[in-house]
């Protein structure tokens, strides 16, 4: 199973910033144990969401040579929530991309409520490096297996790509 916590991206500058969106539904089983009677989106999993719209920003800048995996969150602060009919936007700016990884700042809003912010590092690894054996990219969300949802439409100032 995969686990995907955006659904899809509304803007996407390369090696700058992105932007996704993630509808928080009823149908989503997590929400019904967490907070019976009040169900939220676990903080947990909305950092996730930030750190795949952040991670696919950083292999987007490299066209996927690195597998990116989130290596650290030194910083994340909870603002708000989010509840069933919400919809949540991601907000990744790259703040650096070296060799051996890269960092992204991001933060969540519902609407002009801010719910979270963070700080998040990754590290790439190499999947030509044969200590690490073969390594399947389709366990990996920050990978180009998931270029469909970068088919945004339209640039970051809102004009069509095509003219």
């Amino acid at each position: 199973m995969r686990w995907f916590w955006i659904d899809r991206f509304i803007e996407f500058e390369s090696g700058s910033y992105a932007k996704a969106v993630k509808n928080v539904t009823l149908a989503e089983e997590h929400l019904h144990d967490h907070f019976p009677g009040f169900p939220v989106m676990p903080g947990s999993l909305i950092v996730e969401g930030m750190a795949q719209t952040g991670g696919i920003l950083l292999g987007e800048k490299n066209q996927f040579e690195h597998i990116v995996i989130l290596a650290k969150v030194p910083k994340v602060t909870f603002h708000s929530w989010a509840c069933p009919g919400d919809t949540l936007v991601y907000t990744a700016k790259l703040l650096e991309s070296r060799e051996e990884g890269g960092t992204v700042e991001c933060v969540a809003h519902v609407g002009d409520r801010l719910v979270a912010e963070a700080e998040i590092i990754f590290v790439h690894l190499d999947q030509k490096d044969p200590q690490l054996g073969r390594i399947d990219q389709k366990n990996f969300v920050f990978s180009m297996n998931l270029l469909g949802i970068l088919d945004v439409g339209r640039a970051g100032d809102g004009t069509s790509p095509a003219g």
